[in-house]
């Protein structure tokens, strides 16, 4: 149990929790002893924690540079004006929507 001293007085948050069905339920069965531990758990926790953090990668802005016609560029631009948002904010929004299958593209 955790307990953490605060200004010379033992802080136990533990001591007034109040479970309910379900947390009572792990609690019982974790008491009678009916966990067992997962084989290799260090291993497996570090392949789970950078699992994690490769999600949170995820989520994370990348620069990229490619190449556009100066033309398709200016109407793009005007275009996102005309809805008042950033030519990179609408062109992020149409590649996250195409890979979400939002949009299909015939060449």
């Amino acid at each position: 149990m955790t307990k953490r001293t605060i200004k010379n007085k033992q802080f136990d948050p533990f001591k007034n929790l109040v479970l309910d069905e379900y947390e009572q339920e792990l609690e019982t069965s974790i008491e009678k002893g009916e966990w067992k531990q997962v084989p290799n758990s260090e291993k497996r926790k570090k392949e789970l924690e950078q699992a994690a953090r490769n999600t949170l990668d995820l989520r994370k802005s990348k620069r990229i540079t490619f190449r556009i016609k100066q033309g398709d560029l200016a109407k793009f631009k005007a275009r996102a004006e005309q809805r008042n948002i950033p030519y990179q904010t609408l062109l992020g929004a149409l590649i996250r929507d195409y890979v979400e299958g939002e949009y299909k593209i015939t060449l």
